[in-house]
């Protein structure tokens, strides 16, 4: 496929906004995607394209929060394992169950999500992970991980965000910390996904590489705005995303 001007026009621009928004809260793939998509990408290139955009940009990001000490280590590695895991078996269940039950899931349950983020104004505001055991913590942190790491290989639009929501507050990390551990989390996934479409030779490089210099750009900036402001940033980056992932599932229904 030719690469235009036009093409970098559209796509560039919208990854940098993807980047930006992604560091932040999840759920940079739903900008980024359409991107391409737009663009005149086929699904299998924009897909590709787009893990080349986003990895070198969560890269950055991973090493921001872990440089600055937001992220709780231990955990981070355990979650890692079970969202593999919980990837995996998603994955498989998506070849046997039908999307549309998980479409009506997410729409009953994405409003809920957004009313609790604008009413519980304390949500990550501050750590309690002190009030659990170790072993409490990494049991939820497992759980989580399994369980948002099965969306993902099920569906996968906002699961940063998923994941953001449930370590603070099931597990009570801080925003900046959740944000971290969703960050190396996500990272996983990412390098897998890149180098299976690299090998695979499904990637435009003349595309993605200068897209990944702007999702970079994008994430630099977010990551800062995250680490100087906290949850001042991170919670309307929150609402922003879970309204983005409400507007794709529904016309996803209204179109499937």
């Amino acid at each position: 496929m030719e690469i235009t001007l036009q093409t970098l026009l559209i796509v560039c621009p919208l990854v940098f906004l993807a980047g930006l928004v992604d560091s932040v809260a999840g759920g940079g793939g739903l900008i980024s995607l359409p991107a391409y998509l737009l663009a005149g990408l086929p699904p299998h290139l924009a897909t590709a394209t787009n893990k080349c955009s986003s990895t070198f940009g969560t890269i950055l990001t991973t090493v921001r929060f872990l440089r600055h000490g937001h992220v709780h280590a231990v955990s981070a590695g355990l979650s890692v394992v079970f969202s593999l895991v919980g990837s995996w078996l998603g994955a498989r269940l998506n070849m046997v169950l039908p999307e549309v039950y998980l479409y009506w899931f997410l729409l009953g349950s994405l409003p809920v999500i957004a009313v609790v983020i604008i009413l519980k104004r304390d949500l990550g505001a501050e750590n309690r992970m002190d009030s659990l055991s170790t072993r409490a913590l990494l049991v939820r942190c497992a759980a989580i991980a399994l369980v948002i790491g099965a969306y993902d290989g099920f569906f996968g639009p906002g699961t940063g965000t998923f994941l953001v929501l449930a370590l603070t507050g099931l597990c009570g990390f801080d925003l900046l910390t959740a944000s971290g551990n969703a960050k190396v989390m996500n990272l996983t996934s990412n390098i897998a996904a890149f180098v299976t479409f690299a090998f695979s030779g499904n990637i435009l490089w003349a595309l993605g590489i200068p897209a990944a210099l702007f999702g970079i750009a994008g994430q630099y900036v977010g990551s800062g705005l995250a680490l100087k402001n906290g949850a001042k940033v991170i919670r309307p980056m929150f609402l922003l995303v879970l309204v983005l992932l409400l507007g794709t599932v529904v016309y996803d229904v209204a179109v499937g």
